[in-house]
């Protein structure tokens, strides 16, 4: 998946898009998300859970803020903001939006 990153920029994500949506059926959506340098996502219309495959670094869940490294796990309701920082360049996550 990285080898096909970044997607062409966006008025939102300028230094390129850093995500690929290789699976979606059902109202099920799979995504491979690996920005660099900053992370522009809002809130989402769906739940989804974030599976941390590689790095290290931090998501904002409201006003909540948590260490991350590979093999964690996070919930994120729909409509709540949230964004990951602090992230290494190796960082790597799937995101399962329902």
């Amino acid at each position: 998946m990285m080898k096909r990153l970044p997607l062409p920029a966006t008025e939102k994500w300028k230094e390129g898009v850093w995500d690929i949506e290789p699976f979606e059926k059902d109202g099920v959506k799979l995504i491979f998300f690996a920005p660099k340098n900053r992370d522009y996502q809002t809130s989402h219309e769906e739940d989804e859970f974030y599976f941390i495959i590689s790095g290290t670094g931090r998501i904002h869940i409201a006003e909540n803020s948590y260490g991350f490294e590979p093999g964690d796990a996070f919930f994120v309701p729909r409509g709540v903001e949230h964004r990951f920082t602090e992230f290494t360049e190796d960082f790597s996550t799937w995101a399962v939006f329902f």
